[in-house]
């Protein structure tokens, strides 16, 4: 099996027995070069990153994540309300 790693951030790809390379979060888990492009590469990269989909607009990013966060507030603070008469 075949490794290579991003001089920039150090997300690893393995290739698999067909060829296909494969990105993996430090996790462990399956990763996404969409997902890693959105959230680390897009804003960090120089000539050093290897994903392919650096520059891809689309997948994971901060900014949605701080939405989906912002929204999961508002949630918990009317849950709360109701749950805690004032």
């Amino acid at each position: 099996m075949n490794c290579k790693q991003c001089g920039k951030c150090g997300a690893k790809w393995l290739q698999n027995e067909e060829g296909e390379w494969q990105h993996y979060w430090s996790t462990g888990a399956l990763g996404d070069e969409t997902d890693l492009a959105g959230l680390v590469c897009n804003a960090l990269a120089d000539d050093q990153c290897i994903n392919p989909q650096r520059g891809a607009v689309g997948g994971d990013t901060w900014k949605k994540r701080d939405e989906f966060a912002a929204k999961q507030k508002e949630k918990w603070d009317e849950e709360s309300k109701g749950n805690h008469p004032e």
